[in-house]
């Protein structure tokens, strides 16, 4: 399952435009580059839940899909969170004897498959994925004990009810988004409709004793994961995008229809998208579909929905460039 009904608050103007899994990254929305990765892992039935501009992801999708991946969707007719969205979804997850959870806002590779069966052996119910990453002070970190046991999401400590079953952390990771699921994980989920999966269900089973929940550190040199969820994320995946083995390798094997220009290289053009060769941009990003008129200057930012839009966090970046034409 891609969870993809997200609102998308942090990637606001762009995810006005766009769901954040349907944005473009070298001219591949985010999505599709997560099916291909799927698939070539072994996935052959994927499900996607969908709410705030499910049109542009199910375009997304129609343009851009594996072939031999079948596609279901799970349209929610209002933001469920992360847990009623997996909860909505249970039927089709408790097919088989395991699943995997992805979130729909990040390019990721690694191997997903190893890890996958890694899982069934354990004989858990519930194993998260993390790795090493600097950055984990931006997004706080799980920790767990020796035995790869759930100790801590984020600031909030595991409380058992047993306390003879508590283990010291030893270690901790950034969460990757990715979550495995046994079937009988989804047997009794949270009775609320809207809830978050870890913090409202998994750790509060842990720590009544009725879900045995674990996690799995990733080496940083095993995992490419890149978030997507902010306008200067989005921004450095595009200019700064990583190799994806699973997709072919550099972003050569896997970019989408562009065109590369400026004087360093650093702005990325949709072929679908009309610029007039008199412009001076840096480090941009123009979406498919606009036009550029002649004598428009802009950085740090992305033309999207008719205007340039600045990726620095500065509304009046974009109104400076804008009038500049």
């Amino acid at each position: 399952m891609i969870l993809a009904a997200g609102l998308g608050t942090r990637m606001r103007p762009f995810s006005e435009l766009r769901a954040k899994p349907a944005l473009p990254v070298r001219g591949r929305p985010v999505i599709s580059l997560l099916l291909h990765f799927l698939a070539a892992q072994g996935c052959r039935q994927v499900m996607v839940n969908l709410h705030h501009r499910p049109e542009s992801i199910r375009a997304a999708v129609a343009s851009d899909c594996p072939p031999d991946l079948d596609i279901t969707w799970s349209e929610e007719p209002m933001p469920l969170g992360t847990g009623g969205g997996i909860r909505r979804a249970s039927d089709f997850l408790a097919e088989d004897e395991a699943c995997v959870v992805i979130a729909g806002d990040m390019l990721l590779d690694l191997d997903l498959a190893g890890h996958f069966e890694a899982h069934r052996a354990s004989g858990r119910e519930v194993t998260l994925l993390l790795h090493d990453d600097p950055r984990d002070g931006d997004f706080g970190t799980i920790g767990v004990d020796a035995n790869g046991g759930l100790c801590r999401i984020g600031s909030r400590v595991v409380d058992r009810a047993h306390p003879e079953d508590h283990s010291p952390e030893t270690a901790r990771g950034l969460f990757t988004g990715v979550r495995f699921f046994s079937r009988r994980a989804l047997e009794n989920p949270p009775r609320e409709t809207v809830f978050e999966d870890l913090r409202d269900w998994i750790l509060p089973a842990v720590e009544a004793g009725t879900l045995s929940v674990g996690a799995e550190r990733v080496e940083a040199d095993q995992i490419v994961w890149e978030p997507v969820g902010t306008p200067a994320e989005y921004l450095h995946a595009n200019l700064s995008p990583p190799s994806l083995p699973s997709l072919g390798g550099t972003v050569r094997h896997w970019e989408g229809d562009i065109e590369i220009r400026g004087r360093d290289r650093d702005v990325i053009i949709s072929r679908k998208a009309r610029v007039s060769v008199d412009t001076d941009l840096a480090r941009c990003v123009v979406w498919d579909g606009e036009e550029i008129p002649a004598g428009f200057r802009g950085h740090d930012g992305v033309f999207a929905g008719g205007r340039f839009r600045s990726c620095l966090g500065d509304p009046e970046a974009s109104e400076e460039s804008r009038s500049r034409h």
